[in-house]
């Protein structure tokens, strides 16, 4: 935990404080902010107050008073309910307006952790609960140059793990061996561990109408087999192995096996690259212009290329979504669909740009590439699809 950071993020955005609390492992982001061990037993609620300036307070309960030792402050105990409303309101004395992980309205729900009694005992003191999303996004989305030089480590090795599962498609079709889905992914994860990469589950392999399910699955048991002749969508994702600051690349390529795509294959693939590319090019314009721009308006810019061709109702989710050591950060995403994501995308942070369109029944195109912002600039980190590919 850098305390010194923290506490000048709550000055530069006019907070009084930043207040963690946490029972039974509720709020993941606490532990991962303030470096606390996330395996730790916890069974009693805690509170862990930062002020804007001052020396930091916490509040644990007597039978498990040590939870807290690991981070810097004066430590105040309770054991009943009426003594640790008393020694909170002590603690927070003097401060009005608090972040905590919540959001009005559960409006990003990535942050919502705090339950709404916890608010309500707050707003009885007459605190102003405030959301710390934005603080959510500075101290775990932004990225150090190590960990950026892991997403580009990442990149390089899948790009070709990618490669090589599109040609071994091509080989075993023509080979009349026709691989299922599930065969697929088997030989990308082979690929992805002789180069040294981790991945939580999938990847994602879909042949056919399963190209129009945005989160298919195959399993051993219900995999579908791929013939020539097919539309093959592969959703792939890996950071480096063992290294657990590691950061995530995430892509998505669709392609044809053993023929040229169809007028409508060609249509709809084209309007998915540019509505890719618009909400690429409104994030590099923001960037140049040093203008700041939230996730919302990336959002918006792909979708409108999609809703202007007609296909809006078909494209279901959001446009794209924060990366850094979770696949799923909790940095700004690309979403005014889901969400209305009015964090900004801040400097040093990566994220995915994937709008698509799913016809359910026939097919479905993502194109997913990554995205890295600097100060005064934003670069997609990796190959960018521009026609689909052929098997």
């Amino acid at each position: 935990m850098n305390l010194d950071a923290i506490q000048s993020a709550l000055r530069d955005h006019n907070l009084d404080g930043w207040l963690f609390y946490d029972h039974h492992h509720r709020d993941p982001i606490a532990y991962r902010i303030l470096g606390l061990d996330a395996q730790m037993f916890v069974s009693r609620r805690w509170y862990y107050f930062i002020p804007a300036k001052g020396e930091p307070q916490k509040l644990v309960h007597r039978i498990e008073s040590g939870k807290l030792d690991a981070v810097p402050g004066a430590k105040h105990e309770y054991s009943s309910w009426q003594e640790l409303e008393r020694e909170l309101a002590s603690m927070l004395n003097g401060a009005k307006k608090i972040a905590m992980q919540y959001s009005p309205r559960n409006a990003i729900m990535y942050v919502s952790m705090v339950d709404a009694g916890t608010v309500e005992v707050l707003r009885a003191m007459d605190k102003e609960v405030v959301s710390s999303a934005d603080l959510v996004s500075q101290f775990e989305a932004v990225l150090s140059e190590e960990q950026i030089a892991t997403h580009y480590a990442a990149q390089q090795r899948l790009d070709g793990v990618l490669t090589a599962g599109w040609k071994h498609i091509g080989d075993e079709v023509r080979a009349g061996r026709n691989p299922n889905e599930f065969g697929v992914i088997t030989f990308l994860n082979q690929a992805m561990e002789r180069e040294g990469l981790f991945t939580d589950h999938g990847p994602n392999c879909s042949a056919g109408p399963n190209s129009a399910d945005s989160h298919y699955e195959p399993s051993r048991e219900s995999s579908r087999i791929i013939h020539s002749g097919d539309f093959v969508l592969i959703d792939i994702w890996a950071k480096l192995a063992n290294r657990p600051e590691a950061i995530w690349y995430d892509i998505t390529w669709t392609g044809v096996v053993g023929r040229e795509p169809s007028d409508r294959e060609q249509l709809i693939f084209s309007t998915v690259r540019d509505a890719r590319d618009a909400a690429i090019a409104t994030v590099q314009k923001a960037y140049t212009e040093n203008r700041a721009i939230a996730g919302w308006e990336a959002d918006d810019a792909a979708r409108n290329v999609i809703r202007s061709a007609g296909f809006g109702e078909w494209f279901t989710h959001r446009t794209g979504h924060n990366i850094a050591i979770e696949l799923h950060g909790n940095g700004a995403h690309l979403d005014n669909l889901e969400t209305h994501d009015e964090r900004l995308l801040l400097p040093n942070t990566c994220f995915s740009v994937e709008p698509g369109i799913y016809f359910p029944g026939e097919f479905g195109v993502r194109s997913e590439v990554n995205m890295l912002t600097r100060p005064g600039n934003a670069v997609v980190t990796g190959p960018m699809q521009r026609e689909l590919v052929r098997i």
